[in-house]
């Protein structure tokens, strides 16, 4: 499989394609489903979250499926629920205010509904599935805020005044994570993926207490091929290269044929088209694929994505330009002679 073999570092075809939030509100179909069901009904309904996984397979036939779910059910799964709001986004019904409240974050509700939506998709793909997770600073940040947040007041204020109650928090999410990765790698996730969405705002010094220990603790527990993917973090791609993971995926903001030149051949890259590309004329979406594919030609451990999850006004018919001019490569690059 290709998306597997460029995870590995060892595919000698066309790079594999898929993009982070691939089933998605831009996609009409899954607009449809919306229609008829919340969003806590869709991921929590293993047939619904099933059926939404395999839209983008069909509609594009993409190189990897990812599970339909949110990095929020592990607050969920801590009795920390959320509602998703029109508008504005995820919402936690009890935010955590003091580091007595940690005292609280136990295991309440299972996770299984994850587990049994992976095993409906598995028998109906021919690709691999990914499982993901929210890093700890980032699933943290959304119980210290109670939901989105442009500044992360009040978890930087958390976390610079009483460090040590915020690494019990981040243990408390480690061990969960691990333990919700584990149960999706069980169930027939073939890779699975954290993402750091927040670790831009993290000063270096911070990202080296408050985010890299703990995923080194997650990348070095699960027992499948981990991508990492934190925003802003390319200006500290040796301490990811440390991390060990089987991939990193790059945002847009930097040129991944550069940043190939120094990370070790046996760690593979993913991305990095802006996801605002897509609004363009289809000639500047292929010419902006096209950039990219001819930058990272040849490369073993490469898989096209965009750098950042794809938008809900995107017209479907720009990923369908973005799909086959990855896929149309593979007809240039196979029938050269060299």
């Amino acid at each position: 499989m290709l998306f597997l073999d460029a995870i590995h570092c060892q595919n000698h075809s066309r790079p594999p394609v898929w993009i982070m939030r691939q089933a998605g509100r831009y996609m009409p179909e899954y607009r449809q489903i919306r229609s008829q069901y919340n969003f806590q009904e869709m991921i929590h309904k293993p047939e619904l979250a099933a059926e939404v996984t395999l839209l983008p397979i069909h509609a594009f036939d993409m190189d990897a499926a990812i599970i339909f779910s949110d990095i929020l059910t592990i607050p969920e799964s801590l009795g920390r629920p959320f509602q998703f709001k029109e508008g504005i986004g995820p919402v936690l019904e009890n935010p955590l205010t003091s580091p007595q409240d940690l005292d609280s974050l136990t295991p309440t509700t299972s996770l299984d509904f994850v587990a049994e939506a992976i095993k409906l998709v598995k028998p109906q793909i021919s690709v691999p599935l990914i499982g993901f997770c929210g890093a700890p600073f980032t699933v943290a940040s959304y119980l210290i805020e109670g939901g989105s947040s442009r500044d992360l007041k009040k978890t930087k204020q958390w976390l610079l005044r009483d460090p040590a109650s915020f690494h019990q928090l981040l243990d408390i999410l480690t061990q969960a994570t691990i333990k919700h990765l584990q149960l999706q790698i069980s169930a027939g996730a073939d890779v699975v993926q954290i993402f750091e969405s927040w670790a831009n705002h993290l000063g270096y010094s911070q990202l080296q207490e408050f985010c890299f220990p703990y995923i080194n603790r997650i990348i070095s527990q699960v027992d499948a091929p981990v991508i990492f993917f934190g925003r802003g973090t390319v200006g500290v791609l040796e301490d990811l290269i440390q991390l060990k993971p089987h991939a990193i995926g790059l945002d847009w903001a930097c040129d991944i044929t550069q940043i190939r030149k120094n990370v070790p051949t046996n760690i593979a890259l993913q991305g990095n088209l802006d996801p605002q590309v897509l609004y363009a004329p289809h000639d500047t979406i292929r010419r902006e694929c096209q950039r990219i594919l001819s930058g990272m030609e040849g490369d073993p451990g490469f898989i096209f994505n965009l750098g950042h999850g794809i938008l809900p006004d995107i017209s479907p018919d720009a990923v369908k330009v973005l799909v086959e001019t990855v896929k149309e490569f593979q007809c240039a690059h196979e029938s050269s002679p060299f």
